[in-house]
């Protein structure tokens, strides 16, 4: 089997160390090339030159940001992605079962390549880009965009930092008492969510991981059904404080929580988001500017997914 190892340096968890050892364990079994990342948008080119020369799989080793730009260079393609955590959080590579540790996550990928472990996966699409996990919009946009500005402490502090600007963005950088966004689909049974400050559609659950913790929001969402939008309509100090207790309690769920709060939309394949002026939006951790308007759609079976053998 051919493989492509792309491997994005700058990434938190990311040593020459680890990529040498990776690169070792797939070559034993595999004719393997590596390549790097050195910008925005590279991984994208360098997936999709692999997949058009005949690579069979394009293995990343790298955060989120350079797996969904992986995605976009394969999807539509037979070469296979499969994801190793080399970021500060790794959302999509410990939702679908990665080990956290790079080796043994190496083992568990070699695993599913050899017998053939792979699934067919759907993705969220909007303005020209696929999405593994979750596009938003919003609040949640301005939070991303936030710390993005501070690149170093990105990859050194990690958590800290984005539980930091989504105070500082909430408190002293964002409008809590008008909410602009109206979510309007187009499925056979029409709905729609107005007055929000933040949305999120979700083509898989957990929305993200505080360390070991799973934030769920959307457990209707996998990638072998349409998106599921939730929209929270109220950014209240009581109304935040039962939000937080409904996604860490016991039950992981956002369902009982008043339609007033937040209301979810589950297995959606179109939809868009209109703002009273241009609102942020992001797709996997990725600040992608501010639109008046945004469309979304949910593509079946557009990406060949290695899943892991072993779970966590």
């Amino acid at each position: 089997m051919r493989v492509l190892l792309l491997v994005n340096d700058s990434a938190s968890s990311t040593t020459a160390r680890t990529r040498v050892l990776i690169h070792t364990a797939l070559s034993e079994r595999h004719d393997t090339e590596v390549a790097f990342t050195n910008r925005r948008g590279h991984a994208a080119r360098l997936a999709r030159g692999a997949a058009t020369t005949g690579t069979d799989a394009v293995v990343v080793l790298g955060g989120d940001g350079t797996l969904n730009e992986a995605a976009n260079g394969i999807a539509g393609t037979d070469c296979v992605l499969a994801a190793l955590p080399g970021g500060s959080t790794n959302v999509f590579a410990r939702t679908i079962g990665t080990p956290d540790d790079p080796l043994d996550a190496t083992a568990a990928v070699l695993e599913a390549l050899d017998t053939g472990n792979v699934t067919t996966a759907g993705l969220g699409y909007t303005c020209g880009r696929y999405f593994l996990f979750h596009c938003g919009m919003g609040l949640d946009a301005a939070i991303v965009e936030r710390v993005e500005r501070h690149p170093t402490l990105k990859r050194y502090v990690g958590h800290p930092l984005f539980l930091l600007a989504g105070i500082d963005t909430l408190l002293r950088r964002h409008d809590r008492s008008t909410p602009t966004l109206t979510v309007r689909t187009s499925s056979s049974s029409s709905s729609e969510i107005d007055g929000c400050f933040v949305v999120v559609a979700a083509n898989t659950d957990p929305y993200t991981f505080l360390g070991s913790r799973p934030v769920s929001i959307a457990p209707a969402a996998t990638l072998h059904n349409g998106l599921t939008v939730v929209g929270l309509r109220s950014l209240r100090f009581a109304d935040a404080v039962e939000v937080i207790r409904a996604v860490f309690g016991a039950n992981d769920s956002l369902s009982d929580v008043d339609s007033a709060v937040v209301q979810r939309i589950d297995d959606v394949h179109d939809l868009s988001v209109r703002g009273a002026h241009p609102f942020g939006h992001q797709i996997d951790g990725d600040h992608l500017g501010s639109v008046e308007e945004l469309r979304l759609e949910w593509v079946p079976d557009v990406l060949r997914l290695a899943i892991p053998t072993t779970s966590r």
